[in-house]
């Protein structure tokens, strides 16, 4: 293979992309690259495959590639593992308001103990709801068990009867989710149907004590609705690994707040999960060109 890399860490601006993939046949991208027709115009007819380093595809036009018969290989399951320990780690995080007592220690806020300082939510005799039970909502239900959460319900666009009995978790609308669950975790692909989901018609429906956990896209949530939820008390509070933009500016209403807790993104951040994550996306790529069956496809 001829290969043209783009050698930074940062991505590539779209002058150089638009540039870059004239007369290409594979095109290896990130999350942070938006695959749509002008990119596959300047592409050409020799574009045959692209592969990307995600378990989402939301940046990726399937319209556009099914209309000129590109393939598209992803990166499901290897992440797995490492987004549910996170979703949880940030569950942990919010509800018991970690970085604000680490803030306390550092900045002299810590005294003499009071009864009621401090206190969060704790997840024994919950009710945990999961809006999109696929993988990682599976996985991050069975990290939670053991904390002895009492009740499972979960939201989804179809029953899902086997991986639900696993857990086990009930299936129920939305509004029952938001209104029942203690902890309500995002796991569900952004779609046309999931855009801005989480808005203030649910918000108004969550406990004010409930935790709000969002670890898939930002682009599930009206941000605005939730900032004015968190800010008035409509809920205790959110933890976020995405937002809209990304990077959130850091002067964003969002970071002013004491009871949201934002990440940059890292729920696959483990060296192992990445390394396995630009294997599975290389091999996606070779095997497309090839004519092969990729490890992991998204059929058109």
């Amino acid at each position: 293979c001829h290969i043209e890399q783009w050698d930074s860490d940062d991505p590539v601006p779209r002058s150089e992309l638009l540039k870059k993939v004239a007369g290409i046949q594979g095109l290896y991208c990130l999350l942070t690259e938006t695959i749509d027709a002008e990119v596959l115009d300047a592409a050409g007819s020799s574009l045959r495959v692209v592969s990307t380093m995600s378990v989402g595809y939301d940046h990726v036009s399937l319209e556009e590639l099914k209309k000129r018969g590109i393939r598209l290989g992803y990166t499901p399951d290897v992440l797995t593992e490492a987004a549910a320990e996170l979703t949880v780690a940030l569950l942990l995080a919010t509800s018991r308001r970690l970085l604000e007592a680490v803030d306390e220690a550092k900045s002299g806020g810590w005294g003499s103990w009071k009864p009621l300082w401090m206190c969060g939510y704790g997840l024994t005799g919950s009710t945990v709801g999961i809006l999109g039970l696929g993988r990682i909502g599976k996985a991050v239900a069975t990290r939670l068990k053991p904390f002895g959460v009492k009740k499972f319900l979960y939201t989804n666009s179809a029953v899902r009867p086997e991986m639900a009995a696993a857990i086990p978790a009930e299936f129920v609308p939305l509004e029952e989710l938001a209104r029942c669950s203690d902890f309500i975790i995002v796991c569900c692909a952004l779609t046309p149907e999931t855009k801005g989901i989480c808005n203030s018609r649910m918000f108004s429906q969550m406990k004010d004590t409930a935790i709000f956990i969002n670890t898939s896209r930002g682009g599930v949530v009206n941000q605005d609705d939730l900032y004015q939820a968190l800010a008035n008390g409509r809920i205790a509070a959110a933890g976020l690994d995405v937002t809209v933009p990304e990077p959130l500016p850091t002067d964003h209403p969002l970071f002013k707040l004491k009871n949201c807790v934002i990440l940059p993104h890292i729920a696959s951040a483990t060296w192992s999960t990445r390394n396995a994550m630009a294997v599975l996306a290389a091999n996606n790529l070779l095997t497309g060109l090839r004519g092969d069956a990729m490890e992991k496809e998204v059929f058109l």
